[in-house]
């Protein structure tokens, strides 16, 4: 039997030891990520999943690299991709590679002792240990980026979605409140999600009250502008309630044109004012 196939069982018949050392081992002090949870069912996905690395990565001596690191990104991209490691920090994790890479050492030292085997031989396994890891944690930092970004539009378009809600008050009438500060980051999502919205659900009428917020700046002024001449084109019509005087001097200085909106003070006397709303 070839001394690499040996070092690969050996690897395999220890892999449950180097997963409970491992685990036995961890820095909980550190408040946030998956090391640090008490919960049983992840505590238990975490050391499969531990687990399974050793399975994937011994191979490293028995396998083409090619065909070895084609098979391990299935891991590398279920890893990345987890719930709990996504809001783990990377530093963490790339530690517990590090942490990792270490056991494999010392295991590879036991093997020598237990085998006789030469010096140059351990030489030429550290170096494929030190290179697949390397090769690993890049992948691993690659993926878990990419997956974070996602995660991270992801989020922001929720949340862009939550502070433009267009919510039903009849059948085909809605409301539109803002509120807070509105940049111009904001202005564009409001602009996209309100008149998606509309259409989907089939509104005809949208009161935008404005009393929630404080200052906006030109760009965002005409952005709303530009979001009721948008809901024109797809037969909405817009009442603009709760104008603060900021906001009116803004659309002012920026020549923007109020004739051909209807506008209200409040909120309340723009539903009072539509004399459709009470008769659906």
């Amino acid at each position: 039997m070839q001394k690499n196939e040996q070092l690969y069982n050996y690897f395999i018949e220890n892999a449950d030891r180097l997963t409970d050392e491992w685990y036995a081992n961890l820095d909980r002090t550190d408040p946030n990520g998956v090391y640090a949870s008490d919960n049983l069912e992840i505590i238990r996905t975490l050391k499969k999943q531990n687990n399974d690395f050793h399975y994937y990565l011994a191979k490293v001596f028995i396998e083409e690299e090619e065909s070895f690191l084609k098979d391990f990104q299935e891991w590398v991209v279920a890893i990345a991709s987890d719930k709990e490691h996504l809001e783990t920090p990377i530093h963490f994790i790339i530690r517990e590679f590090i942490r990792t890479r270490e056991q494999y050492f010392q295991l590879v030292r036991e093997f020598q002792k237990q085998n006789n085997v030469p010096e140059e031989r351990i030489t030429v396994w550290n170096r494929s240990i030190v290179r697949v890891f390397d090769i690993v944690i890049v992948q691993f930092t690659e993926q878990f980026h990419e997956n974070s970004i996602k995660q991270l539009r992801a989020q922001q378009e929720m949340i862009n979605e939550l502070s433009s809600p267009v919510i039903l008050l009849s059948k085909n009438r809605a409301l539109l409140p803002l509120v807070g500060d509105i940049d111009t980051a904001r202005a564009a999502a409001i602009l996209e999600n309100t008149i998606k919205q509309c259409a989907d659900k089939k509104v005809t009428q949208l009161f935008i009250d404005l009393s929630g917020v404080i200052i906006i700046d030109t760009m965002v002024a005409h952005q709303i502008f530009q979001l009721i001449h948008g809901l024109s084109l797809i037969g909405v019509h817009s009442t603009l309630s709760g104008i603060r005087p900021e906001i009116a001097t803004t659309a002012i200085q920026l020549g923007l044109s109020f004739n051909d909106i209807s506008i209200a003070s409040t909120l309340s006397k723009a539903i009072a004012q539509d004399s459709e709303f009470f008769s659906e």
